[in-house]
């Protein structure tokens, strides 16, 4: 029988519980073996709770237990869930974990921890929530050469969207709408900047390309400039906006970004409406590949953290094969990765816009906006386009087109 434990029992750490006492029979058989939680840590009473019988307030109770082999850090934040984590793994304890922050922070170390005293740090709930893209590409896409990687990682602002598109809200309205129905926080900062995404972009890229991939050295902007005008146009233009998350690799360098982008209607990200997520990725080999699903809420998060704890179980003392390594990814300055823009300019500055963006730029009008024009630039470099903008002055906004 495999005795494990989890840290917090809050909305993740809950809902991991309710997987394994749900599922029991399912699980043991999946496993091989029983899997029962020993232990829940948290520093509240849950009276008339079935955690009681099995909730302590103390951590040294799992990190000394010598039949605890597998632990779930679902406390969130860096403190003090990466000081459990290191404990754990040096007490030769997997640990599983849907901790975006700390993974993204401290992903590279915590995996060399874990190697060293042969156990596993798992984290498949940490992208995604319950899309089962971090094991694809350790497992099932290793044999590619994979060149880029992009999605949409964030539920609450593709909600937020979705509403701005579909029912004409304005961005305040539709980020109130979001938090009544729980999809955003209080303070919504992380997801509404793109903080979240940046993350989530950072250690997917970093097990794309073998190389950790730092998420501060990400250009990030998020959604909170978005207008309903902006939407108008994007509907004109059978596009989309969304939050997209993004990195590839072009001729040894690298590149990442988050920020809103206008999506094709031909482009399979184009239809991932609501809070659901997509991530979508190219190799060498297979080609294109779209991972598809609820990419947060309670439920669909702790089922990926408890199937890492099964494959923590089955797997021993073997540790499972990841691609990321510490040596770092270089990331090259986003001034030399090259793309479409879509540009707003007052109506008067149409010709001047057209002379500095080139003649070949396709124009734009909504009949309701008569003071203002819009264009869709050639490709070109974002630092000839910041350049081109610096000329022309007076631009009202601007959104980069996918490639």
């Amino acid at each position: 029988m495999a005795k494990i434990a989890i840290l917090g029992y809050g909305t993740v750490g809950s809902g991991v519980a309710e997987v394994f006492w749900t599922n029991e029979k399912l699980i043991d058989e999946r496993a091989g073996e029983e899997i029962r939680i020993k232990y829940v840590l948290d520093l509240r009473d849950f009276p008339g709770d079935r955690v009681e019988a099995v909730l302590t307030h103390d951590f040294s109770d799992i990190v000394n237990d010598p039949e605890v082999t597998v632990v779930a850090e679902v406390m969130g934040g860096m403190k003090p869930a990466y000081d459990f984590t290191k404990q754990c793994l040096m007490a030769g304890k997997s640990v599983c974990t849907s901790n975006k922050e700390l993974v993204a922070a401290k992903g590279p170390e915590l995996m060399r921890i874990a190697r060293e005293h042969h156990v596993n740090y798992l984290y498949e709930a940490s992208c995604g929530g319950g899309i089962p893209i971090i094991r694809a590409m350790n497992e099932s896409l290793n044999a590619d050469d994979l060149s880029e990687i992009s999605g949409i990682l964030n539920g609450t602002t593709n909600y937020i969207l979705t509403e701005m598109t579909e029912n004409g809200t304005d961005f305040g309205d539709a980020l109130k709408r979001a938090q009544e129905l729980g999809y955003a926080e209080r303070n919504p900062e992380a997801d509404v900047e793109g903080y979240d995404a940046q993350r989530k972009i950072a250690i997917l890229s970093s097990i794309a390309y073998g190389k950790t991939v730092y998420y501060e050295d990400i250009h990030t902007e998020g959604i909170s400039g978005v207008t309903p005008t902006d939407i108008e146009y994007a509907k004109k233009l059978k596009m989309k906006i969304r939050l997209l998350a993004s990195s590839f690799r072009e001729k040894g360098k690298y590149y990442a970004m988050v920020a809103p982008v206008l999506v094709e209607h031909t482009h399979p990200l184009y239809s991932v409406d609501g809070v659901f997520n997509a991530i979508f990725v190219k190799g060498n080999m297979l080609g294109d590949a779209m991972f598809y699903g609820s990419g947060a809420g309670k439920l669909p998060t702790a089922s990926a953290v408890a199937a890492d704890m099964i494959q923590a179980v089955k797997a021993g003392d073997t540790v499972l094969y990841s691609n990321w390594k510490e040596e770092e990814a270089d990331l090259s300055p986003l001034d030399s990765s090259s793309r479409r823009f879509f540009v707003r300019v007052p109506v008067e500055k149409k010709e001047e816009a057209i002379r500095v963006f080139g003649m070949d730029a396709e124009q734009v009008n909504l009949e309701e906006r008569p003071e203002e024009t819009a264009l869709i630039t050639g490709i070109m470099t974002e630092q000839e386009f910041e350049q081109k903008a610096a000329k022309l002055g007076g631009i009202l906004g601007r959104i980069r087109i996918n490639m």
